[in-house]
């Protein structure tokens, strides 16, 4: 496999220990670079329109959107390789013009495969020029058994609560069951800061601050050890 540039990659499958496996594999390869790693193909359309991605490994038996309404959804320069317990869906994952399909349990070996026959058809030598992506303003999340959009603008903070987070939004409070890491990876960088292992804050709804505290909507939100010396370095640029 010639040397070529950084893959961007994303994996998609609702079974956490099919992500891990394919994850690990992925970071034996060179040139494969994994951004994310996706629960739901609702989860992945959040990631992708904030986003440049080149590659999706995609599992095609999921609850809500399957797979195959997935990647007949998202833009054609957007590669897959699905991933699939079942051989059954072979015939329609090719037809939407895969790179490859791949039998759980996958092997390294036949992972690696995939990715030599993505980089036969698509690698190139030269430097790659990312392509203009046109980044949304909201996202979905899942609350009281529906899907709610929030636009990014009235977010004021959010708070971790194990696997449920408090989204607190101009004019009432949004709990949702997901992780701050997976929400933290769906929010424009240069809008939203993560300041604690429990907290990230809107930038534009920061009222003051010291070095151990954040005001905002007259909450005091604690600026953890760990990452005060990102925060204050981001917050003094301003």
């Amino acid at each position: 496999m010639s040397k070529t540039y950084p893959i961007n990659c994303l994996i998609v499958d609702d079974e956490a220990i099919a992500r891990e496996i394919i994850e690990t594999h992925l970071s034996n390869i060179e040139n494969i670079h994994v951004l994310a790693s996706c629960s739901s193909a609702i989860e992945a359309f959040n990631y992708i329109s904030n986003h440049t991605i080149d590659l999706v490994f995609l599992d095609i038996n999921m609850p809500e959107i399957s797979g195959i309404s997935f990647a007949k959804s998202i833009n054609t320069d957007i590669k897959v390789i699905f991933t699939t317990a079942y051989r059954d869906y072979a015939v329609e994952g090719f037809e939407l013009k895969a790179v490859d399909y791949l039998l759980k349990p996958i092997s390294f070996g036949r992972l690696q495969k995939a990715i030599h026959n993505y980089f036969e058809i698509y690698g190139k030598t030269e430097e790659k020029t990312a392509p203009t992506v046109e980044e949304s303003n909201f996202m979905f999340v899942r609350s009281e058994r529906k899907m709610i959009k929030i636009n990014y603008e009235d977010i004021v903070f959010i708070e971790s609560y194990s696997d449920y987070l408090k989204i607190h939004l101009d004019d009432k409070i949004i709990v949702t069951r997901e992780t701050i890491s997976s929400i933290e990876a769906k929010l424009p960088k240069l809008q939203f800061l993560r300041i604690h292992r429990s907290y990230i804050i809107s930038i534009n709804s920061i009222q003051s601050f010291t070095n151990e505290h954040i005001t905002i909507s007259n909450q005091s939100l604690p600026i953890s050890r760990s990452y005060k010396k990102d925060v204050l370095a981001h917050l003094e640029k301003f």
